[in-house]
């Protein structure tokens, strides 16, 4: 019988969250007002975004994002990412944790494992590479804020990135492979997104068992 994730879990126990999901889902809006909430109880807090949060990684983030480079396949995609994720575990994640700091994180092997499936490139090599890339250094919890590609998509209204243009079906796909990773897995949640904002803080909220009392005495 598969595991049952506790409707809520104890906020304090929670030392590495990832917000993951499809384009247009809001995960960095969600994840800028969950740093805002956790300082304001008087808890440390580092956000970063994944690829990016270090001189390299934002160099690497500009490459895979760079709409030019249309040749690029899924497992070069794969290896850039890890190594910009390597990076920021090296430079950011593991310091933080090591100070006692809460790390909230947009985006992480989730996200590969959802989108760079495909051209010959499996799950168990991401898994693989990922091995290699993070270690251990591994989230308590990864909230997903499910949204129908086309919604969300829609919602993109800046110049679309490399990722962003690729076809709807494309998009689909990657929501599919997200939602199977949720299934049973007590260390994911999922956030219905296709609700105005206020709404979708206060389902992570409720998923993080934050809003019924105060988090420190």
């Amino acid at each position: 019988m598969p595991a049952v994730a506790d409707p809520h879990p104890d906020p304090h126990a929670i030392r590495f969250l990832v917000l993951d999901g499809g384009e247009g889902c809001g995960k960095s809006t969600q994840a800028a007002r969950l740093k805002a909430f956790f300082e304001r109880e008087g808890r440390p807090v580092e956000l970063l975004r994944d690829p990016g949060s270090t001189r390299i990684g934002e160099k690497v983030r500009d490459i895979l994002l760079n709409s030019d480079h249309v040749e690029m396949t899924r497992r070069c995609e794969c290896m850039l990412y890890m190594a910009a994720r390597a990076q920021m575990v090296a430079e950011q994640i593991r310091p933080a944790l090591d100070e006692g700091k809460l790390v909230i994180c947009d985006r992480y092997v989730s996200s590969t494992l959802a989108y760079q499936v495909g051209d010959d490139l499996g799950a168990d090599d991401i898994r693989a590479a990922a091995d290699v890339a993070i270690g251990d250094c591994v989230p308590d919890l990864t909230l997903l804020l499910d949204l129908d590609p086309a919604v969300g998509i829609a919602r993109v209204t800046r110049p679309k990135d490399r990722i962003e243009q690729r076809p709807l079906a494309y998009h689909q796909q990657v929501r599919a492979r997200f939602r199977a990773q949720a299934e049973d897995n007590p260390k994911f949640k999922i956030i219905n997104a296709d609700q105005p904002e206020d709404d979708v803080e206060h389902e992570i909220q409720q998923a993080l068992g934050i809003n019924a009392a105060p988090l420190f005495e």
